[in-house]
């Protein structure tokens, strides 16, 4: 069987893979497509350790098709062009996300959100046009069509890679639900991947950004490492209550059952609670507080291509990056474990380029 994976595609490719629902990751020769015409082929230098990873090794959400090379936080340097790409030549620092292909054609991809198009197609774990599946950039190569490639700015260090998810999960709503104004006060939830993202891109806005956390140890890195302006614990209702209606968004990034009310509570009329984390069980949303306010709760997915570029480019202006711990491929699954742990500040980033080796 192992050798269908290597000759699938003309393009030998190494990479690690987990075989099954243990999640273990282990070495895996496999292939990749050859460069079509409007294809980009990149070396993988840099790759991040995403949280959705370990749901998808562990068939968590029941999708999972293995043998499994994850990895959608991509970034890596062109090493081939179709001839009929635009974009891209040979030596440009590049990145890819978390899609690697949509349907082109309908309303969401012709408004630039290809992240909501029904028919996307997930850079690992799902199945390509050609009816084989995708494999991530825990891996030497990638080929992708040069529409789901984003430039990679020049001064922003490819370890940045978590950018291409974690950055844009939170860049996307602040824009678009209009939590992104000077003066304006956002909450946080949660300081993990995710919420350490929210804040940097929150401050860099121009807003004023209160972390709210369940684990008071955390105030001091949320204020004295990520420069927030205050902190809340959630569990104290004192503090809560004298926070009360005093939030125009909160971005809650919490993947863990928590509830909603307290949150609601925080914020002023017309405020927006923006749930980018994703519990595995349903959440209890009390409407009457809603009302009482003309407050909205909603939801958001990462962000479609141009956003994306969008994003990269604000970060590079802003010097803003992910803080990171970057490892050498064969710590991944100790890395994979320690994240299960939450014992990361706050993204484990792999080296792909320099210490993937064929052994």
């Amino acid at each position: 069987m192992a050798k269908l994976y290597e000759n699938e595609h003309p393009v030998k490719a190494f990479g690690w893979a987990a075989r099954d629902t243990s999640g273990v990751l282990s070495p895996f020769n496999f292939s990749r497509r050859a460069t079509g015409e409007k294809d980009v082929q990149f070396k993988v230098m840099y790759c991040g350790i995403c949280h959705s990873d370990l749901h998808q090794l562990k068939n968590e959400w029941s999708t999972s098709i293995y043998p499994m090379v994850p990895g959608h936080e991509v970034a890596g340097v062109v090493t081939d062009v179709g001839s009929k790409v635009e974009k891209f030549k040979v030596g440009d620092k590049v990145g890819v996300g978390c899609l690697v292909g949509s349907c082109r054609k309908c309303e969401n991809c012709d408004n630039n959100l290809e992240n909501y198009c029904p028919g996307q197609i997930m850079t690992y774990n799902g199945i390509y046009i050609d009816g084989t599946t995708t494999y991530g950039g825990y891996s030497n190569i990638m080929v992708t069509d040069e529409h789901y490639v984003v430039h990679w700015p020049e001064n922003l260090p490819m370890e940045a890679a978590p950018l291409l998810c974690a950055g844009i999960t939170t860049y996307s709503p602040l824009k678009y639900f209009g939590l992104d104004k000077p003066g304006m006060h956002i909450g946080v939830v949660g300081l993990g991947g995710l919420g350490h993202m929210a804040v940097k891109f929150a401050k860099a806005f121009g807003t004023k950004v209160t972390v709210i956390s369940t684990s008071a140890s955390k105030k001091q890195e949320a204020i004295g490492r990520l420069g927030a302006d205050s902190f809340l614990v959630s569990r104290d209702p004192d503090q809560m209550q004298a926070a009360a209606g005093s939030l125009d968004g909160i971005i809650d990034t919490v993947s863990a059952i928590h509830p909603l009310l307290p949150l609601i509570n925080l914020l002023k009329t017309h405020g927006k609670l923006v749930m980018v984390g994703a519990p595995e069980k349903p959440l209890e949303l009390p409407v009457f507080p809603l009302l009482l306010g003309r407050k909205l709760v909603a939801g958001s997915a990462i962000g479609g291509i141009k956003e994306t570029q969008e994003m990269v480019d604000f970060a590079a202006k802003h010097n803003i990056t992910p803080d990171v711990e970057v490892v050498p491929m064969d710590y991944v699954n100790t890395a994979l474990d320690r994240l299960l742990k939450s014992d990361v500040k706050y993204r484990f980033v792999l080296d792909v380029g320099n210490t993937l080796n064929k052994n």
